[in-house]
């Protein structure tokens, strides 16, 4: 995609978005009269072509009902929404989950028992999920219209590929452990293949049954806490990375997008993430995505946080604000997205900054 000059009739304001994840009663953001859909900008900046700095309103999430997961979890988004009286309950493994509705997520449910506390008792204690019976087809033609929306729909995997989903089958204590056990080690090898092998049928029914509806494919695994990784960069290097990389290397191999989403302050695992073929990831705020982007951005395309400016500075100040983020954070040969995480910043003068900025 050449680069399109700019046109000020671009500025001409279409419609606002509310601001979900900035301050209470934060103002609409604006959405432009665009050159190119959102999701021809979301898909371009992945091939070095963007037409400007994407934030989260050039793309969409799609979790639908169809995976259990989704649905235990307490995060459906598709056609048909579910009220949240119905969230919580079993996941694709049976694992058992508790919606919380004050924090609007789930928790596995206290009081039931781990799948095992021995990784070498897999095979004799997960059922795998029968992928084939779920109704893809059904789902398809249910969403057709939902994910003709003109943005780059994600199709979300919310419970992990590795360590997140080793967490819920034995506990956080005795999954961190077993990465480091040699006598456990080699039953989470065969583990994490059959996961990633399951991940890709998955993949496989998914671009089969929505097509161009999807963009890519976001994957969760929390790697952190707020202060450290779970884990040594060693020990992902050669538990996590190579059966992460299966599966990136089949999203890649389908045309679409590899994404991950890992919470935690890992900036420290940024080669692995890299390594494991990630071609873009979010960070949380607590990591230096400035640095990230500056030493690593041209192999991954980060989502980048600006500092909360004064809560007085005038709109023009704002916009000022916006103009120079995007010009030293975003270049069409070194894209960045704009994270949700500095929702603070987004009022509508500095997102006008950043939209200029970025489209020269």
């Amino acid at each position: 995609m050449m680069k399109i000059p700019f046109d000020e009739k671009e500025m001409n304001v279409k419609e606002t978005a509310p601001n979900f994840f900035g301050p209470p009663g934060s103002p609409g953001l604006p959405i432009y009269s665009y050159p190119v859909t959102p999701r021809e900008c979301f898909e371009a900046m992945y091939r070095k072509e963007a037409q400007w700095m994407p934030s989260a309103f050039e793309s969409a999430v799609f979790t639908p009902q169809i995976i259990p997961d989704n649905i235990a979890r307490g995060f459906i988004i598709e056609k048909n929404m579910m009220p949240i009286e119905q969230y919580g309950g079993k996941d694709m493994f049976g694992v058992e989950w508790e919606y919380v509705p004050m924090v609007g997520g789930s928790m596995e449910k206290p009081g039931v028992p781990h799948l095992f506390t021995d990784a070498n008792e897999w095979k004799e204690k997960i059922v795998w999920p029968d992928i084939d019976s779920w109704d893809w087809e059904g789902c398809a033609r249910e969403n057709k219209e939902f994910l003709d929306n003109g943005k780059a729909n994600m199709f979300w995997f919310l419970n992990g590929a590795t360590f997140e989903r080793l967490v819920s089958f034995m506990g956080f204590e005795n999954a961190a452990i077993a990465l480091i056990d040699e006598e456990q080690q080699d039953a989470l090898h065969e583990l994490f293949q059959k996961l990633a092998d399951l991940h890709i049928a998955m993949i496989d029914k998914a671009c089969e049954a929505f097509g161009d509806g999807i963009s890519g494919f976001t994957v969760h695994d929390d790697w952190g806490s707020q202060r450290a990784p779970f884990f040594s960069f060693q020990t992902a290097e050669e538990m996590l990375v190579p059966y992460m990389r299966q599966i990136t290397d089949h999203i890649k191999s389908k045309g679409k997008i590899a994404d991950l989403h890992s919470c935690g302050h890992i900036e420290s695992q940024i080669e692995n993430i890299i390594a494991a073929g990630w071609q873009s990831w979010t960070p949380m705020a607590m990591n230096n995505t400035l640095k990230l982007y500056e030493e690593y951005g041209d192999q991954i395309i980060i989502g980048v946080c600006d500092t909360p400016f004064d809560k007085n500075a005038s709109a023009e100040e704002q916009k000022a604000r916006g103009e120079a983020f995007a010009r030293k954070y975003f270049s069409t040969n070194k894209p960045s997205t704009y994270s949700l995480y500095s929702a603070a910043c987004m009022t509508p003068p500095y997102m006008e900054g950043i939209y200029r900025a970025s489209r020269a």
